[in-house]
């Protein structure tokens, strides 16, 4: 399975600290990532709430992770 994400969504939750722009989009993601797993919301990602007409175009175009 293959999903699209947004930095953008995450970014700003977390501290740049010392991490290039690029750098602390790849940390956002994958603090995101491991804080959703952790407290078990992160399966509901990858079922978002859709018509029921919706998933088969998803299947084929793919979906945002992170969007509900």
């Amino acid at each position: 399975m293959l999903a699209e994400v947004y930095p953008s969504l995450w970014s700003r939750r977390y501290p740049r600290m010392d991490r290039t722009p690029d750098q602390h989009d790849a940390y956002s993601v994958a603090a995101w990532l491991r804080e959703a797993d952790g407290d078990g919301s992160l399966g509901g990602y990858f079922r978002p709430d859709m018509l029921p007409g919706q998933y088969g175009e998803a299947q084929l175009e793919g979906w945002i992770l992170g969007v509900k």
